[in-house]
């Protein structure tokens, strides 16, 4: 929605150019020819159509708007148990990582897991990676380690932090424990 607010803003400015020059154009043509009223309009409609601008602003709003009630699609289902199996540093480490869904483009916005640790998976409080991270614990329960700071995390419980601080798995209490996590990575700033 911000995305089309300052699309539309950008738009605006050529589009009030235009008017006021079509109006000009009206004016003067109305000046010299001495056309009464209504044939002020008739002038200044001939103007504001024919004039470039115009019509690329024109193109420009109807490409905005061409994709209106056309059907949208892209949705991506992972089913139980599908997630590809993907290697991360933790995978090293024991800790298991099924991805649930893959950006595609140039650029990735975010990455939802199924992190799966075991009694065999070491702890390790020592990831960092960019972005802002959610768990979510859907079974078992361990201490997390965020900088300085430990949190006791049970089945249901949830955590969101910033990924470039050190953070990770400190004590497994009760295995099997799997999480969902979610790396939110930051948007470029709008320019």
């Amino acid at each position: 929605m911000k995305r089309l607010a300052l699309v539309l803003g950008r738009l605006a400015m050529p589009l009030i150019f235009v008017l006021g020059q079509a109006t000009l154009l009206s004016l003067a043509l109305t000046f010299v020819v001495g056309a009464t009223v209504p044939s002020f309009w008739k002038l200044w409609l001939i103007a504001l159509v024919t004039s470039t601008v115009f019509l690329s602003v024109l193109v420009m709003l109807i490409g905005l708007f061409g994709d209106v009630g056309k059907p949208r699609g892209g949705a991506q289902h992972v089913p139980k148990g599908q997630g590809l199996e993907v290697v991360r540093r933790g995978t090293k480490r024991g800790h298991t990582y099924h991805l649930l869904a893959a950006d595609r483009g140039p650029r990735r916005v975010f990455e939802p897991f199924l992190v799966t640790l075991n009694d065999k998976s070491e702890v390790f409080p020592g990831f960092e990676h960019p972005g802002t991270e959610f768990i979510y614990l859907l079974e078992g329960s361990l201490t997390y380690r965020h900088g300085d700071e430990t949190h006791l995390l049970k089945a249901g419980d949830a955590l969101t932090f910033s990924g470039e601080v050190p953070h990770g798995p400190e004590k497994l209490l009760k295995t099997p424990i799997r999480m969902l996590s979610v790396i939110i990575y930051a948007e470029p700033p709008v320019s």
